[in-house]
């Protein structure tokens, strides 16, 4: 699964958004309150593409280090703000930092949320290249795997149609999360993966 996190700018999400579609591929943000809020035009226009949204949280805060009220305040503030612009309810999260632990997901649980982390980091956000981030990503993808980028980071584009490329190469499809992950009957793991009990 393809997933960007969106806590920053939308320079470059409307051209992410074209060639998704022309690729014939579906993905997952996972958004920020203030920048859901800031860019509802934006959100609507990822829903009309055919995307998933998800949570990622209300101020983009370390999780671990809150309390059950703090991480509720988190999860039920951006789940509405954005349920109030897309009229769609949010079933997916992804804690910022990948920083969770066993409170945050019991409480997004709680809240009907499935807490996502991720497989491999693009590590856009440092500013590499393009062809950096398709080779990191490549290198580590394999079936099952969810990818992190971002929907503003400066080489984003020069790397998504590369790297979907390569996993049409690899035989994979990419899907949105939520076609990807378990919904019952599982465990995560202390790095984010789930496992289907037997």
């Amino acid at each position: 699964a393809i997933s960007f996190d969106c806590a920053w700018g939308v320079d470059y999400t409307d051209s992410l958004l074209s060639t998704m579609q022309s690729l014939d591929v579906k993905c997952t943000f996972f958004m920020v309150k203030f920048w859901a809020e800031k860019y509802p035009d934006e959100v609507k226009k990822i829903i009309e593409y055919g995307h998933e949204i998800g949570t990622h949280s209300k101020t983009h805060s370390y999780m671990s280090k809150q309390t059950a009220e703090q991480i509720d305040f988190e999860l039920n503030y951006s789940c509405n703000a954005i349920e109030q612009i897309t009229g769609q309810k949010v079933t997916l999260f992804r804690a910022p930092y990948g920083d969770y632990d066993n409170l945050l997901i019991e409480r997004a649980k709680n809240l009907g949320l499935y807490t996502i982390q991720w497989d491999v980091d693009s590590l856009d956000w440092k500013g590499i290249g393009g062809k950096e981030i398709t080779e990191r990503v490549v290198n580590r993808l394999k079936s099952g795997d969810i990818v992190l980028f971002h929907n503003d980071s400066d080489h984003v584009l020069d790397a998504l149609p590369l790297v979907l490329g390569s996993v049409k190469n690899k035989g994979l499809n990419a899907v949105r999360v939520d076609e990807l992950i378990y919904k019952d009957n599982y465990v995560i793991d202390g790095q984010g993966k789930q496992t289907q009990n037997a």
